[in-house]
């Protein structure tokens, strides 16, 4: 317990801070600090527990009653050889509660291990070349969500490459779809757009998957949105409603599904970068409906989204309602973008930091955040470091 204060101490939490959290004296506090006493009472154990956000299983404890109910657990079994569908749907299912940054390595070691060897094997047919493909897109989303978004466009180009290898046009689609995500993510809005024409080319080109249409519709708006373009911007979101109101064709096994929560979610970022900021809101609020906490880390951003509304529209009540929901969103959940985008909600609040109760939030957002920091501590560097 000693080298978790020391840890906690190094991220900027104050040793008054930590005494006073825990009910000890400084001078006890640094007792333990250094090795002189160690804790050994059960209700201090607690006491750290909930004053820092740990969950209990890190201190041998019962689930604290401020942590989510019955996570899914990103160690996973891995699936036999061969069974690239079972192994892309059990790393998507926990990719969806614990985040991407747990997982990466997991995923690049399947392809590695237990797809690579397969692509050079004359008797297997395109199916593997698909497999590969669609394992190394979602590889790309975990370093995306791990903050590595070089990688990320590393893995996405490969995973376009070995689509077209497999002739799979939609599976390529869904990778130009995801690559425009990321460039746009890096603001440029104009490869953005262009690979959301690609991905809609070569949609044009194979079966009709009205989802996946709706999936580059969106991008194509989030790009001429980001470029001030507003009417292209509102057709192509349109177009993106009319895809997904579309009875599906076909169903593909490879593709990640995109759904009226995705949309809703998508359509919300449009119409905020347009400056439409109540049908914005309108859109960021059924997003959250349509999520439950079987979607943390989906939860998560749409209440991200929709505090940040709140703020534009200067609701500030509304804002820190949203706000201390987000709260709730489990410290030890493995994605960089959360912990970036909730930093961006903060920068938007501190404007309004004059504001009593947006003052009050920010002080239980901070050590909530330091908490964070600290659990994630492998994959977000303290400030100056660098990654292990």
């Amino acid at each position: 317990m000693g080298t978790v204060f020391r840890m906690l101490n190094h991220r900027g939490v104050s040793t008054r801070r930590i005494a006073a959290a825990v009910a000890i004296t400084q001078g006890r506090l640094y007792d333990y600090m250094n090795g002189k006493s160690r804790v050994e009472k059960l209700a201090l154990f607690e006491q750290i527990a909930d004053a820092f956000h740990i969950p209990g299983h890190l201190l041998g404890l019962a689930r604290r009653s401020w942590e989510p109910a019955a996570e899914t657990q990103p160690h996973q079994p891995l699936p036999p050889d061969g069974d690239d569908l079972s192994a892309v749907d059990a790393f998507r299912v926990a990719d969806r509660q614990t985040g991407g940054g747990r997982l990466y390595a997991a995923v690049v070691q399947h392809l590695r291990n237990r797809v690579a060897p397969r692509l050079v094997d004359l008797s297997t047919g395109n199916e593997v070349f698909a497999a590969a493909a669609a394992l190394t897109e979602m590889a790309g989303w975990m370093a995306h969500d791990s903050g590595q978004n070089t990688a990320a466009l590393d893995h996405f180009g490969r995973g376009l490459a070995l689509a077209r290898t497999s002739g799979d046009l939609p599976l390529a689609a869904h990778v130009a779809a995801s690559l425009s995500h990321l460039v746009l993510q890096g603001s440029d809005a104009v490869g953005a757009a262009r690979w959301a024409r690609t991905g809609l080319d070569l949609v044009g080109r194979g079966p009709r998957i009205p989802a996946l249409s709706s999936r580059l519709h969106t991008m194509q708006a989030r790009a001429l949105a980001a470029a001030d373009q507003h009417a292209p911007a509102r057709r192509a979101l349109e177009q993106a409603y009319r895809a997904l109101d579309t009875s599906p064709d076909t169903a593909h096994p490879w593709l990640s599904p995109f759904d009226a929560g995705r949309l809703a979610s998508e359509a919300a970022l449009v119409l905020v970068d347009l400056g439409e900021y109540d049908e914005a809101l309108a859109a960021a609020e059924e997003a959250v409906a349509l999520r439950d906490a079987a979607r943390a880390r989906s939860l998560a951003l749409a209440r991200i989204s929709l505090a940040g509304i709140h703020v534009r529209r200067v609701d500030l009540d509304a804002a820190v309602a949203v706000g201390h929901d987000l709260l709730a969103t489990s410290p030890t959940m493995g994605s960089v973008r959360v912990v970036q985008q909730l930093d961006d909600l903060r920068a938007l609040l501190q404007r309004h930091r004059s504001y009593g109760p947006v003052r009050e939030y920010l002080v239980r957002f901070d050590d909530a955040r330091r908490a964070r920091l600290l659990l994630l501590a492998d994959l977000i560097p303290p400030p100056g470091g660098s990654r292990p």
